[in-house]
């Protein structure tokens, strides 16, 4: 029996309250989850003085832009997993979440990090049973492209 939507969107609600406000180095960089679905993450962040990687251009630092879509994609990969997840027992969910992880990542930077607020989008490219792919991009609100990437993240349970 298939999975009720009711049911995806507590997972998203889960994961969505995780990344936004649990994972300790999410908060630093200031990521909120704007949308989610089994196959699309979207996140938002601001600006912000600690995250200045060139501090004459007021760029954000590469690291930073590489973290973001790391995040984005890994909350991609574990979204996709709805349809195995979301019907899951609260306690399950969390220790299958846990095992979510990044095997590769490859970043494009395109343009220097400039802008006020950015979001990253992902999506999901392949999704098997241990492996997921994702594609993920920045932009800032003048919707200039700034970096793209792309994911492989572990998610077999």
């Amino acid at each position: 029996m298939e999975p009720s939507a009711p049911t995806h969107q507590a997972f998203f609600d889960f994961l969505t309250e995780l990344y936004t406000h649990r994972l300790p180095f999410n908060r630093v960089l200031g990521l909120a989850v704007a949308s989610l679905s089994a196959d699309m993450a979207r996140l938002t962040f601001d600006m912000q003085p600690d995250l200045i990687g060139n501090p004459v251009q007021q760029t954000l630092h590469g690291g930073v832009i590489s973290a973001v879509l790391d995040a984005t994609g890994g909350l991609t990969a574990t979204a996709g997993m709805a349809d195995r997840l979301g019907a899951i027992p609260a306690e399950r969910l969390a220790e299958a979440v846990a095992r979510v992880g990044t095997i590769d990542l490859r970043i494009d930077y395109l343009r220097p990090g400039r802008g006020r607020t950015f979001t990253a989008t992902g999506r999901v490219m392949r999704a098997g049973k241990r492996v997921a792919v994702t594609r993920m991009e920045l932009h800032n609100a003048e919707a200039v492209l700034i970096a793209v990437g792309t994911g492989t993240y572990m998610v077999g349970t």
